[in-house]
């Protein structure tokens, strides 16, 4: 089974940019559509972003859009969450996510989750 390791996150002001990585441990990535979900503290887990197995469709959850973008490198095994004008309502743990469906939002369809990368937005 796949394994993946997300990274990129950090401290950062808002309004800023920040990229986040999701490294796959096998080339069996372009055989999954990938997904990005988050966890704000003391709140429950929420989908972000998704893109099919081949980068030619994304979804985005209502307060990311416009300003984060997903995309996918499979020859590197990488998907990306390009994340621009942060905002202190952004701070949260981000997962990167692996689902065997042409492209979802909801966790329960997502079989494989990194360890999450924590992005702290200050104000």
């Amino acid at each position: 089974q796949v394994q993946l390791e997300e990274t990129g996150g950090g401290l950062v002001q808002a309004g800023a940019s920040l990229r986040l990585s999701c490294t796959a441990s096998s080339r069996t990535m372009s055989t999954y559509a990938m997904g990005w979900f988050r966890q704000p503290p003391g709140k429950e887990r929420e989908f972000v972003a998704a893109v099919t197995r081949i980068g030619t469709m994304t979804t985005y959850g209502d307060s990311v859009k416009g300003r984060f973008t997903i995309s996918r490198d499979n020859l590197r095994n990488i998907v990306f969450l390009q994340m621009d004008n942060l905002k202190s309502e952004d701070t949260a743990v981000y997962y990167c996510a692996a689902t065997g469906k042409t492209i979802s939002a909801p966790m329960r369809d997502y079989d494989v989750w990194g360890r999450g990368t924590q992005v702290t937005v200050s104000t």
